[in-house]
């Protein structure tokens, strides 16, 4: 009986210490990085793969494919958000490869500084434009039956760049509201990490 004891809690102990390794191991895989290289200066954007795993995929999939490279933030509303990813300097639509699925339900706020996904009035059909958060905006987020805009990340460096686009001057343009008059573009977004 004794033997049988000692028995299980060293497997028992074994199961543990496997266990921590590979929280540890998780831990230490840092999350991926995005730089946004704009005209503005860059901004850093840590993802949260855990909480937005397809959305993080899609994303990074565009930043490989270069998709985001000369796009502009072509919507800026001061003291709310500024968005970017659908049109280049002239105004020209670039349509992204394909839609994802809504992930707004995992527990991320749109506070100051979080980056999320735009869509239209369908949950599912966000699929390359996103925004940063320049205030807490928890009214976007995910609510009893109503699903919100799904964040994915956060600023980790460059909210001085941010700022300088909230605070461009804006205008009328081509039909679309609150374009910046100078076109403030993603020269390079890459992968750091």
């Amino acid at each position: 009986m004794r033997a049988m004891k000692k028995s299980t809690t060293g497997r028992l102990a074994a199961m543990a210490a496997l266990i921590a390794l590979s929280a540890s191991a998780s831990a230490d895989d840092p999350a991926p990085v995005v730089r946004l290289e704009t005209s503005a200066g860059d901004i850093d954007i840590e993802l949260f793969p855990s909480e937005s795993p397809r959305t993080v995929e899609n994303f990074l999939r565009l930043v490989e494919e270069n998709f985001y490279d000369g796009l502009i933030f072509h919507r800026v509303i001061a003291n709310f958000m500024i968005q970017a990813g659908g049109y280049d300097g002239a105004m020209i639509y670039r349509k992204a490869p394909e839609t994802v699925v809504n992930e707004s339900s995992n527990g991320l706020s749109n506070s100051r500084g979080t980056v999320a996904m735009a869509r239209t009035s369908d949950p599912d059909s966000a699929d390359a434009q996103f925004f940063i958060n320049v205030k807490d905006n928890g009214y976007l987020d995910a609510r009893a039956g109503q699903p919100g805009y799904t964040v994915f990340g956060r600023v980790v460096a460059g909210m001085e760049a941010v700022a300088e686009v909230e605070l461009s001057e804006t205008h009328r343009r081509q039909g679309m509201a609150d374009v910046p008059v100078e076109n403030i573009v993603i020269q390079a977004a890459t992968r750091l990490r």
